[in-house]
């Protein structure tokens, strides 16, 4: 792929070069392995994620250089520039009317859509529910055996192309109505309570010692985390700010399938 990152490069710093066939022809070959999952827009190296940056101005060059076109699906019209993914069962995904997923995001065998949404460039590894009215944002990446609930929303990034997506690792629970964004990276076998709300400045409290342990944009592994306020002077008085708050990890004991309630109750959480 080494040329073609250099045709991806030369042609954002110049978007004359979008009209030869050699500069469409190697955008549409990495949306077409984003597709299949033979790229990704970030990787694990190393225990470190990486974010390959050429891949992102790929999938943001693929915009001008498609044409809008109606899309009919049985009685339904949409009206845009990407196709959507095709041939599920041959991926072994199952899809449930309404979920829509775009041609340019992965989805590996055993995931379950919902009615839900995947934007294009975002991965999603195998065993994974996205669960009813979920978003998952262009080139965030969701681990295996994920459960995101009703209502989450995990944002997505393309600009500025350096900017790190959100990334969900392995067997973790998210929420209903949790808002993960702005690159926020979730630990392996996290358990976020509902409405939890994480940007990349909300302030990550682990509240579980003795003193307090504040992170940002980060959430350990395992960790179990409740929405929660903290108090913040302005100069018309002192009012509550949204933070999350880490209340204990989960048990060594927990069954990697247990649902959120349980992993919650655990820790004498209402639900």
């Amino acid at each position: 792929m080494k040329q073609v990152k250099q045709i991806i490069e030369s042609a954002w710093e110049d978007r004359e070069l979008l009209k030869q066939t050699e500069t469409r022809e190697a955008i549409f070959e990495v949306i077409s392995r984003l597709d299949k999952g033979l790229l990704r827009v970030a990787s694990k190296e190393q225990e470190q994620w990486i974010t390959h940056d050429w891949i992102k101005k790929a999938v943001i060059l693929y915009f001008p250089i498609c044409k809008m076109e109606l899309i009919e699906v049985g009685p339904f019209q949409f009206y845009d520039k990407i196709p959507l993914k095709t041939n599920y069962d041959q991926q072994g995904v199952r899809v449930v009317p309404h979920a829509i997923a775009r041609y340019g995001s992965f989805l590996a065998g055993g995931v379950i859509l919902m009615p839900s949404y995947v934007n294009i460039g975002a991965y999603i590894d195998s065993g994974t529910m996205i669960d009813t009215w979920a978003t998952v944002g262009s080139c965030a990446q969701i681990g295996k055996h994920c459960h995101l609930s009703g209502g989450v929303g995990i944002g997505g990034v393309l600009e500025p192309v350096q900017a790190s997506p959100v990334i969900v690792e392995d067997h973790c629970f998210i929420g209903s109505r949790c808002i993960v964004v702005e690159g926020v990276y979730i630990g392996t076998e996290a358990v976020l309570g509902a409405n939890v709300v994480l940007t990349g400045s909300t302030k990550i409290i682990d509240v579980s010692g003795e003193s307090p342990v504040e992170y940002k944009g980060y959430v350990p592994p395992r960790s179990v985390v409740i929405p929660g306020t903290l108090p913040k002077t302005f100069p018309s008085g002192v009012y509550q700010v949204p933070c999350a708050l880490i209340i204990g990890r989960r048990k060594p004991s927990t069954d990697l399938k247990t649902s959120l309630n349980q992993a919650l109750r655990e820790f004498d959480v209402a639900v």
